[in-house]
């Protein structure tokens, strides 16, 4: 039997009071209300830790677990019924994982109230939605304008092996011994990993006030719950908020070893870059891991060449089982960053000049029809291809672990993708080679496919 904890505890730090309106719509249980976001995250949160990325089997292990936000003179407090026992230590919850519950209280009001209203911003805009980006972040603190660009976005699976999560973290210390900091999609395996080595390096170097910044969406966050070294989270409103944030944020990315995710992230952010509009901006851009994952880079270069061709290539160089030369490759990267943004009078701490085309903004909900209407062909542009792509992608990673993916699956069979011939082929071959290497699932757990080509 699991064990439960039921208690009242305060918010800290992020947000401490509310209006009577908001803690209605933090109570609403309709499909209108905020509640079920709110205790969907929560439970991610207080499970931080769990070896499960099956989103299903944590609400059902939790099924009793509820969180109400109580009113009271001196602000706010949250009234959790059955909470994972693991998130207290002697009765008491981990601040920690307070900071993270508070963080999540703060976005999901504020996207409440703010994003989705109507005329608040024009979500139908690409200007607006990279507005509400913005603001979503600076509500959150994110934003610091006094910094030298240091931020390095880390990639990767959750369920990595081993070896590739000590690598990842090996990466992350020579990357924190050069000053820089680690922003990641908060979870474990390849988004622990970076943290915790950063952590140690910063520690060593005496370093203050070392960010260690996590960007969730309610839709994954129970697949991948937060791990502890995260100070700064962030819950956006939906994957392609997300995904603009990272890229929004960031002075630089490395990509790690991982499976439909790490490609549909990798598909998103050569999409951009390959939009003529960013073509001589610098965005270093790094896939990297032990040897071991030679042939696992080897296959999305390959896929990459074949799809989006060799300007694609460009953008990015893998650099194997050299976590020191990865971290210099960096460095050197984000002084090109800091001089470019400099000569443009960019801001250090939001990439504004980054175009981004509505293909990766708008979201994209993967029902049976959308799937199997996506157009994945090359006698298109090579960005709104690589758009594409990433919808297919994305619509794997949700008929895997997200709730509303894989019930549509259980109800209406597998997803079905059409594709050229050739592309089709090149289609198969990886996501075979990704369930080959047990980059579906965690390891010891038999995959079946939720899609069909």
């Amino acid at each position: 039997m699991t064990d439960k904890i039921s208690t009242v505890i305060s918010p800290e730090g992020s947000l401490e009071v509310l209006s009577q309106l908001e803690v209605n719509r933090l109570r609403d249980t309709s499909s209108s209300g905020a509640h079920d976001v709110l205790r969907r995250c929560a439970l991610a949160i207080l499970n931080s830790g769990a070896l499960t990325d099956d989103t299903r089997s944590v609400m059902e292990t939790y099924r009793d677990f509820d969180i109400e936000v109580l009113q009271q003179d001196r602000g706010v407090r949250l009234k959790l019924d059955n909470a994972p026992a693991h998130a207290f230590v002697d009765g008491r919850m981990i601040r920690g994982i307070r900071e993270q519950l508070s963080s999540v209280l703060r976005d999901i009001v504020y996207v409440a109230n703010e994003i989705q209203q109507p005329n608040k911003f024009d979500l139908d805009s690409s200007e607006g939605i990279t507005n509400a980006v913005f603001h979503i972040l600076r509500n959150a603190g994110t934003l610091k304008p006094s910094n030298e660009p240091s931020m390095v976005v880390c990639w990767g699976g959750h369920s990595i092996s081993r070896e590739e999560y000590d690598y990842s973290k090996s990466v992350g210390y020579h990357l924190g011994l050069r000053d820089l900091d680690i922003c990641t999609g908060c979870g474990p395996g390849a988004m622990k990993g970076p943290m915790k080595g950063a952590n140690v390096a910063h520690a060593k170097q005496r370093r203050g006030k070392s960010r260690y910044v996590g960007i969730s969406e309610p839709g994954i966050i129970a697949a991948e719950s937060p791990n502890p070294i995260v100070n700064e989270l962030i819950i956006m409103p939906d994957i392609e908020k997300r995904l603009e944030a990272f890229v929004r944020v960031g002075h630089g990315i490395i990509v790690f070893p991982g499976g439909v995710g790490t490609a549909e992230e990798i598909l998103y952010l050569l999409g951009i870059l390959l939009h003529p509009n960013n073509a001589d901006m610098p965005f270093p851009v790094i896939f990297t891991g032990p040897q071991s994952s030679a042939d696992y880079f080897r296959r999305i270069d390959e896929f990459i060449a074949f799809t989006l061709g060799d300007d694609a290539r460009k953008r990015y160089q893998i650099i194997i089982d050299n976590p020191v030369e990865v971290a210099r490759a960096m460095r050197r990267g984000i002084e090109e960053v800091t001089q470019f943004r400099r000569e443009n009078q960019d801001a250090f701490y939001y990439n504004w000049r980054l175009t981004i085309q509505p293909g990766f903004q708008q979201p994209f909900m993967p029902t049976h029809e959308a799937m199997a209407g996506l157009a994945l062909h090359r006698d298109q542009v090579v960005h709104e291809l690589a758009a594409n792509l990433r919808r297919a992608f994305s619509g794997i990673v949700a008929g895997n672990v997200k709730d509303h993916g894989v019930q549509a699956i259980e109800k209406y069979g597998p997803f079905k993708l059409n594709a050229e011939p050739e592309l089709m082929t090149r289609l198969d071959d990886l996501l075979k080679s990704f369930v080959a290497q047990s980059r579906m699932k965690l390891p010891g757990s038999e995959y079946i496919p939720c899609y069909t080509l």
